[in-house]
């Protein structure tokens, strides 16, 4: 969810798309229900991915730096 609240404050999704896509990931019990979303609402949640370059940051490596303090 953190993800469309940033598309969402990034106005890549009106308030209206935002409520309702998230409403219907919360309801959805398996990834085959999320990939039912209705088309109009799965459109814009593409296009804000997109825009995002989503895509870009589930391909990057982990980044293996820790900067918290030895023990």
């Amino acid at each position: 969810m953190q993800t469309l609240d940033e598309m969402r404050r990034l106005s890549l999704l009106t308030a209206d798309q935002h409520a309702q896509i998230s409403q219907w990931v919360a309801r959805a019990k398996t990834p085959e229900c999320i990939l039912a979303m209705p088309e109009p609402l799965w459109r814009a949640l593409s296009l804000a991915s997109l825009l995002m370059n989503v895509d870009a940051d589930l391909l990057r490596p982990p980044s293996l730096s820790f900067d918290g303090p030895l023990p």
